[in-house]
């Protein structure tokens, strides 16, 4: 029987180490350089009402026979 000898590079796992984790940093460079906060924006809305009865839209006129299947008076 003939005796399998590994060689094993520590240099060339170490190597592969460190180009990952530059991979990751320069991930995580690009992303909050594309991402980041740009301050306030330039725009103004003025003040939103958020109460849902306080808008315009939210009150309807009621109708007169308000049924929704056919029938007496509600065709």
């Amino acid at each position: 029987m003939s005796d399998v000898i590994q060689h094993e590079s520590s240099f060339r796992s170490w190597v592969i180490v460190a180009l990952l984790v530059l991979l990751i940093l320069a991930k995580g460079l690009y992303a909050f350089s594309v991402v980041s906060d740009l301050g306030q924006p330039t725009w103004r809305y003025g003040t939103v009402k958020d109460v849902p009865g306080g808008s315009p839209y939210a009150v309807y006129e009621l109708m007169p026979y308000p049924q929704h299947v056919k029938g007496a008076k509600g065709e």
